[in-house]
């Protein structure tokens, strides 16, 4: 569990810092990384293309770790997430990411949930509810 863990916050770290420091070591060659808004990303050369490119339009402020849940060939990681970028704009949430692992100790599956900082409970004036008026968020 330690060395799955350890991958997972060397991920992190790699965005952190905007350094490639082995995603071919973290990530199998077909590895699929699925992101919480959408985008789909299939084999390493496509993750690390993405990890690349992003880091050109912004940077990763906050990516902290909240905890981590192991069963049989996977690892749910809880966490927060704020980003800044280079248009002026900055988002944070909290999230989840499932990884599946290979028999190699690689990640050959990774998908991100996203959840809005921005909670309420619609309920608390009535029994009627009464939803925020800002527009979903992406995820």
């Amino acid at each position: 569990m330690d060395r799955r863990e350890e991958s997972i916050r060397r991920w992190f770290d790699m965005w952190l810092q905007k350094k490639d420091t082995g995603i071919e070591e973290l990530f199998s060659q077909d590895a699929v990384y699925i992101e919480s808004w959408g985008p789909e990303y299939r084999g390493v050369e496509k993750i690390r293309h993405w990890f690349a490119e992003w880091n050109t339009r912004g940077s990763v402020l906050a990516w902290d770790i909240r905890g981590f849940f192991h069963k049989e060939d996977q690892t749910v990681a809880q966490w927060y997430f704020r980003n800044a970028m280079d248009d002026g704009r900055m988002e944070e949430f909290d999230g989840m990411t499932l990884v599946r692992w290979s028999e190699m100790g690689q990640i050959c599956f990774l998908q991100e949930f996203g959840c809005n900082l921005n909670r309420y409970d619609p309920y608390a004036g009535g029994d009627a509810p009464h939803f925020a008026g800002d527009a979903p968020k992406w995820f």
